[in-house]
């Protein structure tokens, strides 16, 4: 079984996703970033562009991030808020 961390992405107003990620893919301003389970605690602006997740079920959604975001990752989640 694949490992994966608690994922959050939110729009004002609106949940977009919440629920176990194996990993999401992201627009950061300095280039395209991926967090999975285990990784270091951080914050981080994202750009435009489209945000890609995968599940432990072998899913993959996307969500395209029209202004960009900020990126926390810590204790076992990411947030991303847009």
């Amino acid at each position: 079984m694949a490992h994966t961390f608690q994922l959050t992405i939110a729009n004002v107003g609106e949940n977009l996703f919440s629920g176990p990620a194996v990993s999401v893919t992201l627009p950061g301003v300095e280039g395209v970033l991926t967090v999975m389970a285990g990784h270091e605690p951080f914050v981080t602006p994202l750009k435009e562009g489209v945000a890609l997740v995968k599940t432990a079920e072998g899913e993959e959604t996307s969500f395209t991030l029209g202004e960009g975001g900020i990126l926390e990752v810590s204790g076992g989640q990411a947030t991303v808020l847009l």
